[in-house]
Parts: structure tokens; sequence; C-alpha cells
């Protein structure tokens, strides 16, 4: 029996060992399987992720083309500056001394924690950006700690640099990094990525792929602690093309310093060609405050600002035009045969019309008045009897026929349309008759009537050059096709406007700024201004005069000057709107006399004009 039992025991072991080197043999092959893998099938795969630890491939961002004026003179130009990023892969060995880096570069925690969220789901090989335009004390911190943060770079970046700081901002616009939802549309897709800055606003926005470069890259060997150690090859940056502008800078400064402190906007083109010469609207906001990305706090600021300075009012804000409607009224009214020489009117310094009193400016009336003395000391009582006379109906059509009430077509974002009212308009959107006597208030500018900056401008150059209305642009058809884009200037439009009424109307707007009419601030010396003035009430006079204190200012009226020159041939045009600024005559029409001074002092010689030469001879007949 024992010896049965020992036989069976060794017969069990030997079972055992046999399947023990079964199993070593398994293991091996398996070893031997995977080390096969890794040495041969996956070498290159792997020699890749070892390479990657030596390797760095650095961005080297180019920089946008500059922006300059007519003149060549550079308003938007770059600046050197220094931006903090993180290697993706180096990710989880500092994320937990966040506070000792926020610290040491005076960075919120929060801040900090929020960047690397942001973009922790974006593609590996993009930086997480940490911090830009780093100061002397940040690069000398970061230097001093490599060891504790390895895996940061400092990547030399142009920066956008805007040399006149809030001058021109809304037509300039500004940049800023881009979103994902933008990424996503067709006005960035293909040559934009995640973390370049793009334009945001204006011309940065709108000529946005003429302005931006071709990045480079330079790949490096750097060492366990993110130092590079060697330079492998580099691919130079592109930078954007140089764009140049219709903007006269020496005009655009004129009118920025011509409004103080005082909000409002102004517009001057020259309406043989439709290019802008300068675009104003204040309050403005300093672009260069998103060269770097813009802190929550002042984004906030700028968003709830109560006088909106992010709002471009030059194109994007509407504005009942008061008197300088009263132009429209006259030129309707002569095409339209209801003006004709001779014509006089009498103001005794209010009528009742539809059963309810209109008054005039000036209280006493102006007595008998012909066209001519109707235009030149705005009579509101002449006005509103051809108002009547005429009908809404012939007054919308005039003027959408000058532009009024719809997009001129400029080649900045977001252009409002004004608003020239119609029965039609009224039945569609107000759902309501139109009243005879909302006639009379549309007459003198006021009632629904609201235009903007940009279009009264061009309407009334566009009557300087004989019924051509240009499309307005701030970069030249020439500029454009330069850079491959063919301009669209389909906005254009013209009508046969009667001999007559371009001299009977001219010699009225001569008049305002030339005679004894309200638009004598406008004058320029040897250069034949002629203008209109306006002036439209913010609430009613009664509230005007109760106000006091800070509320006074608020329910000042708007005032307005639009106007050219010179007045037989028009060279220059311009609209100013001054928010709050009382009469049009005292702080409008400075502002046009400083643009159109500056001008003429650069384009024409000084000397008498046919104009002055002309109205001189008539009043000596």
């Amino acid at each position: 029996m024992a010896l049965k039992d020992f036989y069976e025991d060794k017969k069990f072991v030997q079972a055992r060992i046999a399947y023990i080197r079964v199993a070593a043999i398994l293991v091996f092959l398996f070893l031997l399987i995977g080390l096969w893998n890794l040495q041969v099938l996956q070498s290159n795969y792997y020699k890749e992720l070892a390479e990657r630890n030596q390797i760095r491939s650095i961005t080297l961002v180019a920089p946008r083309g500059k922006i300059l004026d007519r003149n060549g003179q550079i308003i938007v130009d770059n600046r050197p500056s220094f931006t903090l990023s993180l290697m993706r892969e180096h990710l989880a060995s500092i994320e937990n001394s966040l506070e000792l880096l926020a610290s040491g570069l005076n960075l919120e925690v929060e801040f900090l924690k929020s960047q690397v969220e942001k973009h922790r789901r974006q593609p590996s090989y993009l930086p997480i950006v940490i911090k830009e335009d780093l100061t002397a004390a940040d690069l000398a911190f970061i230097e001093s700690h490599r060891i504790e943060f390895p895996g940061l770079d400092v990547i030399r970046q142009p920066r956008r640099f805007y040399r006149e700081g809030q001058l021109a901002a809304h037509l300039l616009g500004y940049v800023g990094e881009i979103s994902e939802k933008q990424l996503e549309t067709d006005e960035f897709k293909g040559y934009c990525k995640a973390g370049d800055f793009v334009g945001k606003a204006g011309i940065e926005r709108v000529y946005n792929r003429i302005l931006t470069g071709i990045d480079g890259q330079k790949r490096v060997v750097v060492d366990s602690r993110g130092r590079e150690v060697a330079l492998l090859d580099t691919v130079e940056p592109v930078p954007g093309n140089d764009l140049r502008l219709t903007i006269d800078l020496d005009i655009q400064r004129a009118a920025e310093n011509g409004f103080g402190e005082k909000g409002g906007a102004a517009v001057s083109l020259d309406p043989r060609t439709g290019e802008v010469l300068s675009l104003v609207s204040r309050p403005a906001f300093d672009p260069n405050s998103f060269s770097s990305r813009i802190s929550k706090k002042e984004w906030d600021d700028l968003i709830k600002d109560p006088r909106k300075p992010m709002q471009n009012r030059a194109i994007q804000s509407r504005f009942p035009p008061g008197s300088v409607f009263k132009i429209i009224m006259t030129i309707a009214g002569l095409q339209e045969g209801i003006l004709k020489p001779g014509y006089t009117d009498f103001c005794s310094g209010s009528t009742v019309m539809y059963g309810r009193p209109f008054a005039c400016h000036k209280k006493g009336g102006h007595g008998t008045v012909d066209l001519h003395k109707a235009i030149v000391n705005s009579c509101n009582v002449f006005f509103y009897h051809l108002g009547q006379k005429m009908g809404i109906d012939k007054i919308a059509y005039w003027a959408q026929r000058m532009g009024l009430g719809q997009k001129t077509g400029i080649d900045l974002p977001s252009e409002d349309t004004g608003l020239m009212p119609s029965p039609e308009w009224k039945k569609r959107v107000l759902k309501a008759d139109w009243y005879a006597g909302e006639t009379i208030s549309v007459a003198i500018g006021q009632g629904y009537v609201s235009l903007t900056l940009i279009q009264t401008a061009r309407a009334f150059g566009g009557f300087g050059v004989g019924g051509v209305f240009k499309t307005p642009h701030v970069v030249s058809a020439e500029e454009l096709k330069r850079w491959g884009k063919m301009p669209d200037f389909s906005t254009e439009r013209q009508f046969k406007l009667d001999e007559q009424t371009f001299q009977i109307v001219s010699r009225g707007l001569w008049g305002v700024v030339n005679e004894w009419g309200t638009g004598r601030r406008a004058a320029v010396p040897g250069f034949d201004v002629g203008g209109k003035t306006g002036t439209a009430q913010v609430v009613g006079r009664e509230a005007q005069k109760a106000a006091v204190g800070e509320k006074k200012e608020e329910y000042e009226d708007n005032a307005w000057f639009v106007g050219y020159a010179p007045i037989h041939s028009a060279q220059i045009a311009a609209a100013v709107f001054v928010e709050h600024g009382g009469h049009g005559g005292e702080s409008a029409a400075p502002i046009i006399h400083d643009m159109f001074q500056v001008f003429y002092d650069k384009n024409n010689k000084p000397g008498g004009t046919p104009m002055q030469i002309s109205m001189r001879q008539e009043r000596i007949d």
C-alpha cells in the first residue's frame, strides 16, 4: 500500500511539473511576442514618443500687417512682447504647484486654473497660455524656478499697438483671441486655429485675411527641465500685408479734438470717390486693452458703461436730424415743382395745422420769407407748410433716392439702416395708419425720421457733386485689387439733379455759413463752405427748464451740422453730431470748420472762389 502511494505521488508531481513547464513556455512566448511588438512592429511609434520628450516644436507667431492712413502715416503697428506657455505633456507635473506659479507671476489662482481647464481638451500639440506680456520680474521668476516648473516656454510674440490710443478706435476695431464659435464659421475657417488673435471689430475684422500673416515654426532640443539645448531647424513667419486706408490722420485728429469731453460722432468723405477721410465716435475705448487678453472686469466695465463706448455712433446709431432735414425737403420740393422761383410764405411764429399748433423756433416769427431766407434762418413754419403740400409719400421717395433710411454699404461691420418713415413702413412695423399730422413733424426732421451720420454725409456730398451718391469706403478700390479682393460698390446710386435745384440749394447752404445764418462758425476763409445746422430735442422744453444739476446736461438738445465745400463742386463733405451739444451752430459747426480747415490747407491754395465772387457781385447789383 505504501509503494502504491509512492507511485501515485510521483505521477502527481510529474504532472505538476509538466503544467509548470507549459505555463513557463507560454509566458516566455508572450514576452517574446511583446518584445517583438515593441522592438519591431511599433518601433517607429515609440521612437516618436521618445523624440517628443527631447524635440519640441515652437510656433513663431507672424506679426499682423500695419495699418496706415492715406499718406502713409502708421496708425496701427506691432510691439514686441513675451508670452509664457505650458507644454501639455507637463501639465500633470505642475498642477499641484499652480498656487506657487500664480503667486510668482502675480496672477489669481482661479484665473490660472480656469486657463488650464479651458485648454485641457484642445489638441495636445497646442500649448496652454499662462500669461502674456511678461514683465522683467516675471522672466526672472520663471528662470529661477525651471526645476519646479518643467515644460514652461517663453515665446516672443508680437502684439498689436495702436499708436494713437483711442483715436479712430471704432474705425480700426481691435483684435482678440479667436473663439471656438468663430473657428467654426466660414469667415475664419481654414486659416485660423485655436489660440490665434484675429480681428474682432472694425477694419481689423473686415480685412482680417489681408492683415493676417503665416506663422512660422522652429524645432529645438530640450533637456529634462525644458531648456533649449540645440536648434534643429526654423521656418520663418511671413508677416501680414500692410493696409493703407483712405483716412487722413490729420483730419481725424482735428475732428477728435473738437469734441473735447462731449459724446457724438463725425464723418467726412470725398463725395467724388466715396473715400472716407475721417470717422469719429465718442466716447471711445482704447483698443490696446484688447492686444492682450482683457480681464473680465475691464470688459464688464466697458459693456455696462451707460455712455456705451463700444458703440460706433457714426454708423450704428440713428438720430433725429432736426433742421438738417429741411435741405432734403427743399431738394424734394424743387424736384417736384412745388417750390418755384419767387415762392414765399409767411411766418408769424406758429401755425395751426390739423387742429393743433406748430411753433417756429423764433417766437416773433420771420415774417415773409422766400426759400433762400427760409434755409438761412431755418424757418419751421415755411417747412411745415411745404411738408403739408408734398405729403409723406413724395418726401420719402426723394429721401430714399438720396440713400436715407438705407445702408450705405460702407466696408465696416454692423451698419444701421436709419429710418425714413412711410405709410407702408408704419403699417408693416407699427400696424397702424399714417396720419397727416405726422408728416408735419417729419418735414423739420422730427417724428419718426432718424438717420445715421454716414448716410447723411453721403447724401449731402452726393448732392454737392450733382446727384451722384458713391458708396463710402475706408479702403480704396486700388488697395483692395492689390491684395486680390474685388471692391463692392453696389450701393452707389444717382439721379438727374435739375441745375436750378442745385443752384438754389447751394446758395442757401452757402448763406447759412457765410451770410447771417446759424452756421457761421463753420466758415473757412478762402474755401466756399456750405451747410446746415440742426437741433434735435431730447425732451420737451418744459422738462429742459425744470432740469437741474447733473440732469440739466442730459436734457440738452442734440446738435447737428452737415455740409460740404467748395459749394460749387464738392471736394469734401461731412456730418457732425454732438450729444447734448445744444445748438448745431455752437458745438457742431466748429468741428466741421476744423476738419475743412485741415483739408483746405493740404489741398487748396488761398484766394477768392467762384461762389464768393458771384455772391459779392449779386449784392453790388
